[in-house]
């Protein structure tokens, strides 16, 4: 026999049901090799504000919280963006391989242990996971609240892969626990994997190729056997190491078109009111203005000028 139940009312009701695209800011993971330019692809962010080491941030000339001393540090820097008034429009966690020992510590001081591996067999990375969850869930509530992107990023360590279907092989990892990695790349909505662009040659007469560096400084955005990546944006696979480059792709694929980023950069260009030189120069760079990623391109460099001029 079936029992009929009451319609849904609340939150939950039909007449809260709404369609369309979200646009949200975007919560990406960068890794990469020691020295690549992660810091530089943070600080080149919408006004950031680093949550990082004194080290790390050093020979950059932005805004940064005090080195935390202590997980709690962490929670209420973050609790300073999503409370006090401010004009910051990304965070960046610069790196989570920094951060992790403060999530171990606070976790050890609290089950009195020495060594996060005192719990055995595995379990005090486990209950670790608890804490990177509401750490992770408070990002996402200043995401929310104050409409801040998020970039975390780390360094990477070569680590050998266990391949079930095949021989196994040597890939990047973040530097972190398995299991935090993996909630981490879970919950980004881009996880970027940044290197030197490199090719493989094999010259005539010889047995071996080789691979040689270009010295470009590339990041990529789909997982291959060596390392992780993904994206929710069509972005292309392989992109110049740079945020600007990373929004422009962004922007193009996913919310304007050449039209309305065509309008955007003609009210920019009026508010910024260039010297003729840098006026050509912008819409020489432009052409046509038929590609999306040029015209968002140059809507990105007017708007860091106007952000320079007001300073």
């Amino acid at each position: 026999m079936t029992t009929a139940t009451a319609p849904a009312n609340g939150r939950m009701s039909l007449a809260n049901v709404h369609r369309g695209k979200l646009t949200k800011p975007d919560r990406i993971l960068l890794a990469g090799t020691e020295g690549i330019g992660k810091t530089t692809f943070g600080a080149s962010a919408p006004d950031p504000i680093f949550l990082a080491s004194e080290d790390g941030t050093a020979q950059f000339d932005v805004a940064r919280f005090p080195q935390p001393d202590s997980l709690e540090d962490v929670f209420s820097a973050i609790r300073e963006l999503r409370q006090a008034e401010h004009d910051r429009k990304t965070l960046v966690v610069d790196t989570v391989d920094w951060l992790e020992p403060l999530l171990w510590s606070d976790v050890c001081a609290r089950n009195k242990w020495k060594h996060i591996e005192d719990a055995g067999y595995g379990k005090g990375y486990t209950i670790v996971l608890d804490e990177w969850r509401k750490l992770l869930a408070d990002l996402d509530a200043l995401r929310a609240e104050r409409g801040m992107e998020i970039i975390l990023l780390g360094h990477t360590k070569i680590q050998i892969f266990s391949n079930p279907a095949g021989p196994d092989y040597s890939r990047y990892e973040l530097n972190i626990n398995k299991q935090a990695a993996a909630l981490l790349k879970q919950w980004a909505d881009a996880v970027l994997f940044a290197c030197y662009e490199e090719m493989v040659q094999k010259e005539r007469g010889e047995l071996k190729a080789k691979g040689v560096s270009t010295g470009a400084r590339v990041i990529h955005t789909e997982r291959r056997a060596a390392w992780d990546a993904k994206n929710r944006y069509s972005l292309p696979p392989v992109l110049p190491l740079s945020y600007e480059d990373y929004a422009a792709h962004r922007a193009a694929k996913q919310t304007e078109t050449p039209e309305t980023l065509s309008v955007t950069l003609d009210e920019l260009l009026i508010e910024l009111n260039p010297n003729a030189d840098l006026r050509f120069k912008i819409l020489a760079f432009v052409g046509n203005r038929k590609d999306a990623v040029k015209l968002a391109q140059a809507v990105n460099r007017v708007r860091a000028l106007l952000q320079e001029k007001v300073q």
